[in-house]
């Protein structure tokens, strides 16, 4: 198949309506020979933080010497960046080849695996014929239940910050939301958790004991913030004094911690990562789309702030870059999530909303959006775009010399790049 319909083909498989379970994908990969036999893991689960954990962590095993493959998703411009070794995405032709490989294996089968879980088989499988020594998996939805959860006990468990989201497939509490999470704690490993919710700490900590696994909390008390600016966070944490940031928002420095943790946690278990090597690691590390600067003079901001837990990590982090200042908020949204408090928790720092609709299935439309923020109380101005290129070019014109922040959902993060380069391209 040549590229696009590779993604045509990826992209057709559904997964609504179709039972949760592991099954289909241990049936594919056993059909693949088991690929993810011979790979060694770090797996990722939470609500917030988990990509950008993933990639501190794959940054500093890979400045330690190792062959790292990277799994996350979505991805912000092409689909190869879900799948990468040593921060190079899968090329084209590696995708073609590979997915022609597992699509007789799927078709073949009964219950056919669902889109995620192919990508999935697609990623061990690539990770492998690499000849990965480790690779860092970030699951897709929940945990137990997570296409990624077919792994064999992973080096090290990793659970982010845990909030209210995805409530629909998780569950109506936070302590559901855990036990989900949870479900990716083996006998065998160890488990690094953020913690902080009283409700899912307790469950954590249970799951752990019941398997038998070391538990490490991070200790936050370790964490010190020093200088800030768009360019980078300085902190110390624990033993480790004026580490560098470059991914700048506010909640950065707390998923690097998390990201140092679980790295000792695989030093103790024999993987060789220096310190130095953690400290360059950190200073390299790249994740676009999460407090992204894309332009400075006026400052235009694209964060992938998605559900209300997120959003008030990004309020913090706009309260602490912008003291003081009103924004014009570009903003899209998918219409299952909590949409009501992360605009209450906006409109405070809001001077003008611009919506529109995002280029997904699921997305609320911009003018759903709109009027949600026309309800009485919230006494915000809102202009409805019809494209997001018109979209970026009215919240330039409405901030003059002020801030621009594009957020609410990681799926229009390409689509707000490709405007504001092409609208800075004109203006020099």
């Amino acid at each position: 198949m040549s590229y696009q319909s590779t993604l045509d083909y990826i992209h057709s498989v559904k997964w609504q309506k179709r039972k949760p379970g592991l099954s289909r994908t241990r049936q594919l990969l056993t059909a693949l020979g088991n690929p993810e036999r011979k790979l060694k893991f770090v797996h990722i689960a939470g609500t917030n933080g988990k990509g950008s954990t993933a990639a501190c962590i794959a940054s500093c095993l890979q400045e330690s010497g190792y062959r790292v493959g990277l799994y996350t998703s979505p991805y912000i411009n092409r689909f190869n960046e879900r799948i990468q070794v040593n921060g190079r995405p899968i090329s084209d032709i590696a995708l073609e080849r590979l997915v022609d490989a597992i699509r007789e294996k799927a078709e073949s089968m009964t219950d056919t695996p669902t889109e995620f879980e192919i990508i999935t088989a697609l990623a061990f499988l690539h990770f492998a014929q690499q000849r990965c020594d480790i690779v860092v998996l970030e699951v897709g939805l929940g945990g137990a239940l997570d296409s990624t959860n077919v792994i064999p006990p992973p080096e090290c468990a990793v659970i982010t910050a845990l909030g209210m989201d995805h409530v629909q497939e998780l569950g109506p509490s936070l302590r559901d939301i855990a036990a989900a999470k949870a479900g990716i704690i083996k006998e065998g490993s160890c488990v690094v958790y953020y913690g902080g919710e009283n409700e899912a700490d307790e469950v954590i900590r249970r799951a752990a004991r019941e398997h038998r696994v070391e538990l490490r909390e991070v200790d936050f008390g370790l964490l010190t913030l020093g200088a800030c600016s768009l360019d980078a966070l300085r902190f110390d944490f624990d033993d480790l004094h004026n580490l560098e940031l470059p991914l700048v928002g506010a909640y950065q420095p707390k998923n690097a911690a998390t990201a140092i943790t679980a790295l000792r946690m695989l030093r103790k278990r024999g993987w060789d990562i220096p310190d130095p090597c953690i400290r360059s690691g950190l200073k390299k590390v790249k994740w676009p789309g999460r407090f992204e600067v894309l332009c400075r003079q006026p400052a235009f901001l694209l964060d992938g702030a998605h559900n209300a837990h997120g959003m008030q990590a990004t309020v913090e982090s706009l309260r602490l870059h912008f003291p003081g200042a009103r924004f014009v908020f570009l903003m899209a949204v998918l219409a299952d999530k909590d949409v009501d408090d992360m605009l209450f928790q906006l409109v405070p720092l809001a001077r003008h909303f611009v919506t529109v609709t995002a280029p997904n299935p699921r997305a609320m439309s911009g003018r759903e959006l709109a009027a949600r923020l026309n309800l009485p109380g919230l006494g915000v101005q809102v202009t409805v775009a019809q494209s997001i290129p018109e979209a970026v070019e009215l919240a330039r014109e409405l901030a003059g010399d002020g801030p621009v922040c594009a957020l609410g959902t990681l799926y229009f993060s390409k689509d707000v790049r490709a405007a504001v380069e092409e609208l800075e391209a004109g203006n020099n």
